[in-house]
């Protein structure tokens, strides 16, 4: 994925582990939550019981989806350039760094193109200082 010329991996930067673990924590309690509204449907046989079991059934796949897509979120830091997702950026072709108001990280690149790293990613700051300090 990475070309050539990017030189030797210096640093990897997956997401933090705080924002997987409440992703764990919601599809663990939408699973339970899922269970005992079967058992309830069981039970009471009411269609309501079987429509609310559905609900947390589906918010539960959908937290499992966004996890297992936020757990390949990684930026990769190598001697001449950055890799985050498919963009792959040689450090002279990086203009400007941002923080932004939400706590993401804007790179803006010669190529009018803006790359932004989300505040999940752990060790963002490490990140940043470690991009302005190639730029200056």
């Amino acid at each position: 994925m990475r070309e050539p010329s990017l030189g030797k991996l210096i640093a990897a930067h997956s997401t933090s582990p705080a924002f997987l673990q409440r992703a764990a924590i919601v599809a663990a309690l939408s699973f339970l939550f899922f269970l005992v509204a079967l058992i309830f449907y069981l039970v009471w046989q009411s269609f309501l019981y079987f429509i609310l079991a559905t609900g947390f059934l589906i918010v539960q796949l959908f937290t499992m989806i966004g996890w297992w897509l936020q757990k390949r979120n990684a930026v990769s830091i190598y001697s001449n350039g950055i890799v985050y997702r498919k963009c792959q950026t040689r450090w002279d072709e990086i203009e400007a760094v941002e923080r932004r108001l939400d706590s993401s990280l804007e790179i803006v690149l010669s190529k009018e193109e803006i790359v932004e790293i989300p505040a999940s990613i752990q060790g963002i700051d490490r990140i940043e200082s470690f991009i302005r300090e190639r730029l200056s």
